[in-house]
């Protein structure tokens, strides 16, 4: 029999993280009204937020993680559909979504992230944050849509940044303390 090489494997985490959280900072921002929606936000969603949340997805399957892979991989893609339901209309394919279309799409993420943060219970408390936070981002986001109250977006942009944040804290959190070999940022 043959020994086996134990390749020690990065952690993927960081990378999903800090792409879902400056992605969602970002978009927030213009929820809460401080700029317009632009190609700023556009890009961030395809790049980080999208692609590279799925290539965070991808290792996470390597490493056996169906949490990670699930989470990662499904952002990211939730940031490329967002994109797209923006910029395809502008190119005439297909119509742009009414707000009870938007209302329905932002629900379903609500409905998926609520599932999530389940199974983030026996996980850090950081990472319980974010999905708790994400979850009531969503619903939040999806009453704006369906209503039509501008100030319940506004809410929600404040909520979004808060939930972004938290991700970016725990992304910086993760890479601080292995880098450090020792626990400078408690995750819980």
């Amino acid at each position: 029999m043959k020994n086996k090489e134990v390749v020690k494997l990065a952690n993927p985490a960081p990378l999903g993280l800090m792409g879902f959280g400056m992605t969602t900072v970002l978009l927030n921002l213009h929820n809460a009204g401080f700029f317009a929606l632009g190609s700023m936000i556009l890009a961030m969603g395809i790049f980080f937020g999208g692609i590279a949340q799925i290539i965070a997805g991808v290792l996470e399957f390597r490493k056996g993680n169906t949490f990670g892979t699930t989470a990662f991989t499904s952002y990211g893609i939730f940031w490329l559909t967002l994109v797209a339901l923006i910029v395809m209309p502008k190119f005439g394919l297909g119509q742009a979504p009414g707000k009870i279309a938007m209302g329905a799409y932002l629900s379903l993420w609500g409905i998926f992230t609520l599932f999530m943060y389940f199974g983030t219970l026996k996980k850090s408390k950081a990472l319980q944050f974010v999905f708790l936070s994400l979850t009531i981002l969503f619903f939040l986001l999806a009453i704006g849509d369906f209503t039509g109250i501008a100030w319940i977006k506004i809410v929600a942009g404040y909520e979004g940044i808060i939930c972004g944040f938290s991700a970016i804290y725990l992304a910086m959190a993760e890479v601080l303390n292995e880098s450090r070999r020792k626990k400078l940022l408690p995750i819980g």
